[in-house]
């Protein structure tokens, strides 16, 4: 169940219109240039794909729009997140019914437990779905709470969880994970999502990454996996540092914070690259415009990248 999950696999951005409905059109263009760029998955409907911003019927339009495009051409994870257990239930049988080739799904959050909570949300998934591999989506920053390496291992080997989506930012649990894993026999699939440390996760023993800044520049992270197969460390270590000189385009915006900065800059990013057709955001996020355009323009050209559209461009395109 979990050894064909391995490699990259990207938490797709999802493209809007400037009147904030689905672009097709640009989604197509994205999925495609990132399966031609040899990622090993997509992952839709994580955090960097707005699942916390859409309803029940964009969530349903996001999973068709991404299965039509990809046509089987590589696993599709599918983020079933929401804040209890029924409604993540809901989320991954229509996932299920979609097509999915796995889901995803943190611990509850809003109404805070603990871990007995967590234990049984993750297995009530696991019972209602069974046939679909479920990964635990470790996010404390955004559910206020760290899912313990103990009850994952747990979780994996008694079958309930095949993977972890690790985005906690704990590099020293993530790593006790790995081992942990490891000792006992390697249950689960661990996946980092990180950019910047990409490399020191697969030096501990990370079998992939989710790295959101795939979006804008998948090739590198496919040259670094390839490498990490191949034992090829120098190489590793050339690819993730001029991808963390590029995850600059995160840090660069001013007088914005949070999903805004984060996804605001990969979606500025693939617009100014010619990717998307607009950097719209979702409500109540405002797109990014003017000065904090060009300074992501300006890391994209450091980097090397041959910008298709000027920032100027970029910043009228949200005008609907």
């Amino acid at each position: 169940m979990t050894t064909q999950f391995r490699g990259v696999i990207p938490p797709v951005v999802t493209p809007l219109t400037a009147d904030g409905e689905v672009d097709k059109v640009s989604f197509a263009r994205s999925l495609n240039r990132m399966i031609d760029a040899g990622v090993d998955g997509l992952f839709t409907l994580g955090s960097s794909g707005e699942v916390a911003f859409s309803t029940d019927a964009r969530r349903r339009e996001i999973i068709q729009t991404v299965m039509e495009i990809v046509d089987g051409r590589v696993p599709v994870f599918v983020g079933c997140i929401d804040t209890e257990t029924n409604r993540v239930i809901e989320h991954a049988k229509e996932a299920k019914e979609l097509g999915a080739s796995a889901i995803v799904a943190t611990c509850p959050f809003y109404a805070l437990g603990g871990l007995p909570e967590i234990e049984r949300h993750f297995r009530l998934i696991h019972e209602a779905v069974p046939e679909l591999p479920l990964f635990a989506y470790d996010i404390p920053v955004c559910v206020h709470t760290k899912l313990p390496g103990g009850l994952l291992v747990k979780l994996g080997q008694e079958g309930v969880l095949a993977g972890v989506k690790d985005s906690s930012n704990d590099d020293v649990a993530f790593r006790f994970l790995v081992d942990d894993n490891a000792k006992a026999g390697h249950p689960l699939t661990l996946l980092t999502g990180q950019e910047v440390v990409v490399d020191g996760a697969y030096m501990a023993g990370a079998d992939g990454s989710v790295p959101g800044l795939a979006n804008v520049e998948a090739t590198g992270y496919v040259r670094m996996w390839k490498a990490t197969e191949a034992g090829d460390w120098a190489t590793v270590k050339k690819e993730q540092d001029w991808l963390a000189a590029l995850m600059r385009i995160v840090t660069v915006p001013q007088g914005v914070a949070g999903f805004g900065s984060g996804v605001g800059a990969f979606k500025t990013a693939m617009a100014l690259l010619g990717v998307f057709d607009t950097n719209q955001m979702p409500n109540p996020v405002l797109p990014l415009k003017g000065e904090n355009v060009k300074r992501i323009a300006a890391v994209l050209e450091e980097c090397g990248m041959t910008l298709a559209r000027t920032p100027e461009e970029v910043s009228a395109s949200t005008e609907a």
